[in-house]
């Protein structure tokens, strides 16, 4: 089997703080691999490392079969990288900032200014091609980013956080343009605080907390891990809603929630959703709704962690002077 990325025993420590403490992940070419965790769980880190602007404590990891310490060079030149926040110049117009990308990866200008063209009309931009960045939406600037991490053909993209901050119709159109660019062939290792884009997008994950990796799998792999299917359930009267929990807490188990004023609950066995019935039933409970459905990646990720995904906040300190150079190809 190919994979496009491969961390052996990948350890990098920030003073105190164990960033990475032996991470294995590999992400076959021509997909997408989503790397889910808490705050400060090592996922920048990782993709840092990656991208050659990180140089790791310990073990080992290879992009398109170079390794990001001895080859790096090489790894700049078939890499791309989009970060949390949009990178490009709010001075210059969406076609100069793509040209200045270009001219820095050593394209003669002709070249470049086509294939900034090529790029502003793929991701929608013609329009605005002669407007400064500033005047741009946000999710105009994502996809200028974006743009502008392809400028040098990469064949493998790095996105940390692509869709933070943008509105569900700007992420709904970056989601399909990772669609279309892996469908072309490109792999894609993508970090993401919300966990249904990583259920949309991702054809593996991997789930890491305190520099570990704790789960990996296709999406429907870990939702069985947790228990593939969760009853849901909400009281006629609110003020039932504790005594129902109790209820059913005491048939399903300490990981029965309450959110809002729905009871859920993971069900590992086809007996649990009747016997709740009987138990709400003798208690004189009744129910405005009760529904079985599959567990979510947020369930998931709750079972996993202990704690419900938050908005992405800074990991680690940032690199050390006199580290790798900035990537080639990224934006």
């Amino acid at each position: 089997m190919t994979y496009a990325i491969q961390a052996e025993g990948l350890a990098k420590r920030f003073k105190e703080t164990q960033a990475l403490a032996g991470v294995d992940l590999a992400a076959r070419t021509g997909t997408v691999l989503g790397m889910l965790g808490p705050n400060g769980a090592g996922k920048t880190t990782a993709v840092r490392i990656f991208a050659t602007l990180l140089r790791p404590d310990g073990g080992r990891a290879m992009v398109a079969g170079h390794d990001v310490v001895r080859e790096a060079g090489l790894v700049r030149s078939v890499v791309g990288l989009t970060g949390q926040y949009a990178a490009v110049d709010e001075n210059l117009t969406g076609t100069e900032n793509l040209l200045m990308i270009g001219r820095l990866l050593g394209m003669p200008r002709r070249e470049a200014r086509a294939r900034s063209a090529e790029l502003l009309d793929r991701f929608q931009l013609s329009d605005a091609a002669g407007r400064a960045t500033k005047t741009y939406s946000g999710g105009m600037r994502r996809r200028l980013d974006l743009a502008a991490s392809l400028v040098g053909r990469p064949q493998i993209l790095f996105l940390d956080e692509p869709t933070t901050g943008l509105d569900p119709y700007s992420r709904g159109e970056l989601w399909d343009m990772l669609r279309g660019l892996v469908a072309e062939g490109m792999t894609a290792l993508l970090t993401t605080q919300y966990l249904n884009e990583a259920d949309q997008l991702a054809d593996e994950i991997v789930v890491i907390d305190k520099g570990r990796v704790i789960a990996n799998g296709t999406p429907d792999d870990l939702k069985s891990q947790v228990g593939g299917q969760v009853l849901q359930l909400r009281p006629v009267t609110a003020a039932d809603l504790v005594t129902a929990h109790a209820l059913v807490a005491e048939a399903a188990g300490s990981q029965t929630r309450i959110e809002g004023e729905v009871i859920t609950a993971p069900v590992n066995d086809p007996a649990l959703m009747p016997a709740v019935v009987r138990r709400l039933d003798q208690a004189g409970i009744a129910l405005r709704e009760l529904t079985l459905r599959r567990s979510s990646l947020d369930e998931v990720f709750l079972a996993l962690t202990g704690h419900r995904a938050e908005p992405e906040k800074a990991e680690e300190a940032a690199p050390d002077e006199g580290e790798f150079e900035r990537v080639g190809s990224a934006s």
